[in-house]
């Protein structure tokens, strides 16, 4: 099990983004960065196979105090179980992995492609989470 990832930067960004990264990567900051983001390798919490964008603070009782925007020309999410929770993010999103999921009130400023059917049939939205491009099939 790997700790959190504290992203400050676009390099430490990279760093958490990879297969040698954590299970979450914390952006507590708004941040903009020229390269496309790749997600990628498996991660648990708690025992369960995981993996978290958060574009957030939070208080003691885990309510969002603060959303934070991450501008990037595309993510690419091939981690098994990824959500990302309560920002915005602004570029397009390239989803190759099953259970994807945008929770509690995150946008997605773009499109969202999916690779492959099971990619496509596992994505949930909830919470208030919202895509403002297009959904697109891209198999």
């Amino acid at each position: 099990v790997s700790s959190a990832s504290k992203v400050v930067d676009a390099d430490s960004l990279m760093n958490a983004a990879n297969e040698d990264g954590s299970w979450i990567l914390i952006i507590q900051q708004d941040l903009s960065v020229d390269e496309d983001i790749v997600l990628e390798g498996e991660f648990e919490n708690d025992g369960e196979l995981d993996r978290k964008l958060a574009l957030y603070d939070q208080d003691s009782n885990y309510n969002v105090t603060d959303r934070y925007t991450l501008e990037a020309p595309s993510i690419t999410v091939q981690s098994p179980n990824t959500r990302f929770k309560a920002g915005i993010f602004v570029g397009d999103v390239y989803v190759a992995a099953e259970n994807f999921k945008l929770t509690t009130g995150f946008t997605v400023e773009g499109n969202v492609y999916f690779e492959n059917e099971a990619a496509k049939s596992t994505f949930t939205i909830e919470k208030g989470a919202t895509i403002t491009g297009d959904i697109v099939n891209n198999f």
